[in-house]
């Protein structure tokens, strides 16, 4: 155990010398350029998490702010899931998740992870160096390709596409960092349709994840998530299926979006 927290130290160290260095950079980037009309800082969405019929939880995604980490300037984006107390004696859920993603790349440069749920409990971050193409974990040092993603920035990458064109099954290609492995995360366009959640009723696009590794679900299922059909791609509602029935994860809650919700039907 001795040796095992000697290490997580080693690697804490090295991670603060090469963030100290980074931010000292001076040379230009070559990073690419991502223009971003889906999301900005202060979007603040709300879920209610449904088991049949049941409210089971509450999830939050929102962009809290700007910072600047490794010179860059990033928006911080925080994820988070929580079990309702009436369902707290079943299974508390109190999860946490945040990406620091570059405001013009749309890449990450660090993940953190905070699970509580039953008695599991785990703590994760991940630093990544995209000049060095390095990840520093706190479970030690690894390789990444260039633009890896953890599996928030990805989604939100995921918004900034252009589906107009898509046809079913068509893929988008992505790479996910996580527990020390670099996986294939592939996006599929599923179709477009209609729906209505506590939010109001919207034409979607759908699309499908197929993440190899490193996923928010545990389940074996697939995860099937509908967009708006338009310039903002805001995720109205989340389907995860499981072992028993599905888990719904629908938008109840919107305030901050960077620009018109023309996907939303009037009523």
């Amino acid at each position: 155990m001795k040796k095992k927290f000697q290490i997580s130290n080693l690697v804490l160290i090295i991670f603060l010398i090469y963030a100290f260095c980074n931010n000292a950079q001076t040379k230009a980037d070559s990073f690419r350029v991502i223009n971003n009309n889906a999301f900005k800082m202060g979007e603040n969405l709300t879920f209610k998490i449904k088991y049949g019929f049941v409210t089971a939880g509450i999830s939050k995604m929102y962009v809290k702010d700007e910072k600047t980490i490794s010179g860059r300037l990033v928006n911080h984006v925080i994820f988070e899931v929580n079990s309702v107390p009436s369902f707290d004696w079943i299974y508390k859920v109190r999860d946490r998740y945040e990406t620091f993603i570059d405001k013009e790349g749309l890449f990450p440069w660090r993940f953190e992870q905070h699970i509580r749920e039953g008695g599991y409990k785990r703590d994760y971050s991940a630093y990544f160096d995209q000049r060095q193409n390095k990840a520093f974990t706190s479970e030690g040092i690894f390789d990444i390709p260039e633009y890896v993603n953890d599996i928030i920035s990805a989604f939100y990458l995921a918004r900034i596409f252009d589906y107009t064109n898509s046809k079913e099954n068509d893929e988008i290609h992505l790479k996910n960092f996580s527990n020390g492995k670099t996986f294939d995360l592939d996006v599929v366009f599923r179709g477009r349709e209609e729906i209505e959640v506590p939010a109001g009723k919207f034409s979607c696009i759908i699309i499908e994840p197929l993440v190899k590794g490193g996923g928010l679900f545990k389940s074996e299922g697939s995860i099937y998530i509908w967009l708006s059909d338009d310039s903002l791609k805001v995720p109205i509602k989340v389907k995860s299926k499981i072992v028993v029935g599905s888990i719904d994860a629908v938008l109840s809650e919107y305030s901050g979006l960077a620009g018109e919700f023309k996907a939303k039907i009037p009523e």
